[in-house]
């Protein structure tokens, strides 16, 4: 099978280049280091025979967010050592902000094609490799295969598009990824997926997920007043959030603050756009809506506004610490997959999200259970479950104290993760 996708590599990335190129454009950033994605490797230090190499492959700002824990207990255990590579260009420049120190390089992760997949490998060499939640490439894996060198996917899962797809191919899903050596599922309903896609279960270990092991810096009164001025929302009044948030749903958020305005409520709205070169679409429905609005990328508010947008990487963490409501994006329709909630449940922020949740079913379902979460089956939906817990100061403390209680129970896959990679590197 792997023939047969190498020979439709090619012609696919050639008809995809103009929408790839761009993105790229769009998004901005691209440019630099840009051949990395065609196999040209940063140049690495000469490998020592008592160390072991690790190229870790995180593709974006979330799953570079979640490796840190592991980063860190690798540096403080020594023994290894790691070539990090990412795929979004704001998961590379916060790469670069955050883990020059704890790696011997990062880069961008290669075009998944027999050369240029090849050549990387040449330039990397790395004893175990391992790929983070929804990362599984068949060239890379079987250039590993034929290597001898392990591959562990941590925090893996299986989004309901996915497995669907999958499932329809699946004589198809053993050849291409036979090269995975293990499987760290990040739930129970990840790794039966996993089997039913035709993984033992000696390949699979249900080791939770490392993005709930994540320990967020808590700012003080005096640092969320002060950010509070400069993204122009009034130092006193509620704050209704929307985290990670997709196309058509900022208009949501919008009506809600208007609802809530008009139900008497004293409320402003910060929006966090899970893409930043959005923003001019984002500030064109802003300005039809007669509402002031202050970009954070525009440095500090000149006095208060309706409306914050959080367009900058890496703040998302400091800025649900002034949220009241919390909406987790991608997850009104049409959007299915979501966005993380473990960020709002850690800080003790009551959470909304919509119907579509694919690729965090279980901690969804977990948080809703436990009284953490509401969902909202659209936009009307928002602003009534919104407004309500506005109105309701007792509600969010408990769905606060809800979330924070799920988190403390669902601590430790770090360990567990750690202690499988430990276990992968020895039997190399």
């Amino acid at each position: 099978m792997l023939w047969l996708y190498r020979l439709l590599f090619l012609p696919a990335l050639i008809l995809s280049s103009p929408l790839y190129l761009r993105r790229m454009w769009r998004r901005g950033g691209y440019r630099e280091n840009f051949w990395q994605r065609f196999g040209r490797q940063p140049q690495l230090p000469v490998k020592h025979p008592a160390v072991k190499r690790i190229w870790l492959q995180a593709v974006s700002v979330g799953e570079v967010l979640a490796i840190g824990p592991l980063l860190a207990a690798w540096q403080r255990e020594g023994g290894v050592e790691i070539f990090l590579t990412t795929t979004t260009s704001t998961g590379y420049g916060l790469a670069r902000e955050r883990y020059q120190g704890q790696t011997i390089g990062i880069g961008y992760f290669p075009l998944d094609w027999w050369y240029f997949s090849a050549r990387a490998w040449r330039a990397v060499q790395p004893d175990l490799v391992i790929l983070t939640e929804g990362e599984r490439w068949p060239e890379h894996i079987h250039q590993a295969a034929r290597r001898g060198v392990p591959v562990v996917c941590v925090n893996a899962r299986v989004s309901d598009r996915s497995f669907r797809r999958m499932l329809r191919v699946r004589p198809m899903v053993g050849p291409l990824l036979g090269g995975i050596t293990r499987v760290l599922a990040c739930s129970t309903h990840d790794a039966e997926r996993f089997r039913a896609l035709g993984f033992s279960a000696a390949q699979i270990t249900t080791t939770g997920s490392i993005k709930l092991d994540v320990s967020i810096p808590v700012l003080s009164a005096e640092e969320q007043g002060r950010l509070r001025r400069e993204l122009g929302l009034p130092v006193a009044g509620l704050v209704l959030m929307g985290s990670s948030t997709w196309e058509g749903e900022e208009v949501a958020l919008v009506r809600a603050l208007k609802q809530a305005r008009a139900a008497g409520l004293a409320c402003s709205l910060l929006i966090v756009p899970r893409h930043a070169e959005r923003r001019a679409a984002i500030e064109l429905m802003l300005r039809s809506q007669g509402l002031t609005y202050h970009f954070r990328s525009m440095r500090k508010a000149a006095g208060e506004v309706d409306v914050a947008v959080g367009d900058t990487t890496g703040e998302l963490r400091a800025m649900l610490q002034l949220a009241d409501v919390v909406f987790v994006g991608k997850s009104l329709p049409p959007h299915r997959e979501g966005q993380t909630p473990v960020e709002s449940a850690v800080l003790g922020r009551p959470i909304l999200f919509g119907p579509g949740m694919g690729n965090f079913h279980t901690i969804a379902r977990e948080l809703l259970d436990v009284g953490a979460a509401q969902v909202v089956a659209d936009g009307e939906g928002l602003a009534t479950k919104a407004i309500e817990l506005l109105r309701d100061p007792a509600r969010r403390a408990a769905g606060a104290a809800a979330g924070q209680a799920w988190h403390q129970q669902n601590v430790g896959a770090v360990a567990r993760t750690l202690a499988a990679i430990r276990t992968s590197l020895m039997s190399d």
